[in-house]
């Protein structure tokens, strides 16, 4: 198959603009220029409104059965991110209870 013919995908009761979504996670790094503006040139909204938006896809059981790698990828990037500001927070709030 050559990289112009489009995959086939698999059936799925997602949304459109949820299918666009995880195409767009999966193709961003061909774009040129930031991801941000990449986000605002083709969803037309905020960045922290874009990842809202993604957040509630991974969540959705169907995008797990559309593209289960790339789900558990984004799935397990969002949990290393809350994790790390959980630490960040608590390390920050015990150096203030030092310093007071």
């Amino acid at each position: 198959m050559s990289e112009t013919e489009p995959t086939a995908r698999p059936q799925t009761s997602l949304p459109e603009r949820s299918i666009q979504i995880l195409d767009f996670e999966r193709e961003w790094v061909r774009h040129v220029g930031s991801k941000e503006e990449a986000i605002s040139s083709q969803f037309h909204v905020s960045s922290a409104r874009y990842y809202q938006m993604l957040n509630a896809v991974i969540d959705a059981p169907d995008a797990v059965k559309f593209d289960p790698m790339l789900v558990s990828r984004l799935r397990r990037n969002r949990d290393n991110r809350m994790r790390n500001r959980t630490v960040r927070t608590a390390n920050h709030d015990h150096h203030e209870e030092l310093t007071d």
